[in-house]
């Protein structure tokens, strides 16, 4: 028995007519017959009183009729979830990024994505104490956006933008971009920074910043959140120096001022993985991350 034997006799069954279903199905009148009788063959049940005038369905056709339509529904839904999953527009994708993108890059990549494939589930990790190439290797996430490439060789990695350093005073603070003339303006401030002995891009960025200007800042609050650091200048505690993208958190009372030095964004994922899903939000990302490319040059 095959599944276009039973969608043929639930077309015959709707009929009641074996011309007008042959000609609906796309296949000759005898050849439906044969079909039909094959079917009552194998099953061993007439499903069919024929007659010169009319087609009925019998008690046993009726019963396979109610209960192959709800079952033929199923298998097309099956069917067609299968499609969508070996197309990549069905199942779930688990992205890491870091926090200097949650208010520019990530909303507009997800509404993308969700305008795009919106039955993709997608789940957004932000690591904090577990490396975003060890959680890739392991399988717990499918894609991460970074500020550096990846390093093992199983991951490939592709720079998406570079985004410009910038200083955060608050608002009501006396130096803006046009009277901002270095970091002697900031000797007597209060800083709000990473711990600067750590070996991140960040702060290897910050202190590259720093020795470039002959400047020690002094650190008054250490905090690897740049979303914390952004809510204490707001606060008046201090300034800091963040990616330019916080800018775009429309945290009131904080003046960004840009800096002549700049970092990347890149997007890793494992080299030999051919998800359909990945293949999908990567086109995403690449077209999402065109904006922002345009608009640093």
């Amino acid at each position: 028995m095959e599944i276009q034997q039973i969608k043929n006799f639930l077309a015959l069954a709707q009929e009641l007519h074996f011309w007008k279903t042959a000609e609906r199905i796309y296949i000759t009148q005898s050849a439906l017959s044969r079909q039909i009788k094959a079917l009552e063959e194998e099953l061993g049940v007439k499903l069919f009183e024929r007659s010169k005038r009319s087609v009925k369905l019998t008690e046993a056709g009726a019963f396979l009729r109610d209960q192959w339509l709800p079952l033929l529904d199923e298998i097309n839904r099956i069917h067609m979830q299968a499609r969508k999953i070996h197309e990549g527009a069905f199942g779930t994708v688990r992205i890491g990024y870091p926090g200097s993108i949650i208010y520019s890059f990530m909303p507009d990549l997800i509404s993308s994505i969700a305008l795009s494939l919106p039955e993709l589930k997608v789940e957004l990790v932000e690591p904090t104490d577990i490396s975003f190439e060890q959680l890739l290797l392991d399988y717990k996430m499918d894609m991460a956006f970074r500020r550096d490439p990846a390093e093992n060789p199983a991951l490939q990695s592709k720079c998406l933008y570079s985004e410009p350093f910038a200083l955060v005073v608050p608002s009501d603070h006396h130096l803006t971009e046009q009277n901002f003339t270095g970091f002697n303006d900031l000797k007597n401030e209060k800083f709000i920074l990473s711990d600067l002995t750590q070996n991140s891009v960040y702060t290897s960025n910050l202190r590259q910043i720093f020795e470039d200007y002959k400047f020690t800042p002094k650190v008054y609050i250490e905090t690897d959140f740049g979303g914390m650091s952004l809510g204490l200048v707001s606060k008046g505690l201090g300034v800091t120096i963040l990616p330019y993208s916080y800018s775009f958190s429309a945290l009131p009372n904080v003046r960004f001022i840009p800096l002549h030095y700049s970092m990347n964004l890149f997007v890793v994922w494992r080299k030999n993985d051919n998800s359909p899903v990945l293949k999908n939000i990567l086109h995403q990302v690449l077209e999402v991350a065109n904006k922002y490319l345009v608009g640093s040059k």
